[in-house]
């Protein structure tokens, strides 16, 4: 993982959460960090905005979104693909 992506996007999380950035683990679900459907829509804007990407992300019915919104680590992963394809 990146360091400046994953620590760019657990600083996202943490403010949506707020929560100290070291308090968010990789392992930890949105859930776990009290983040709700807005919060979730609203870090996705805020990633977006961040890394100049579009999330493929379904806020109507984020089960069937093609991004991995199970845990932060599965969160990094998505947007470090997201941003080495739009730099390919």
């Amino acid at each position: 993982m990146s360091d400046s992506v994953k620590d760019k996007v657990i600083a996202i999380i943490a403010e949506q959460a707020v929560l100290e950035p070291s308090d968010v683990k990789l392992d930890s679900t949105l859930e776990d960090l009290g983040i709700d459907s807005l919060g979730l829509v609203e870090s996705i804007f805020a990633i977006e905005e961040a890394f100049d990407i579009q999330v493929p992300f379904n806020a109507n019915d984020p089960s069937e979104s093609e991004f991995d919104i199970s845990s932060v680590a599965a969160i990094v992963r998505a947007v470090e693909g997201l941003v080495a394809d739009q730099k390919a």
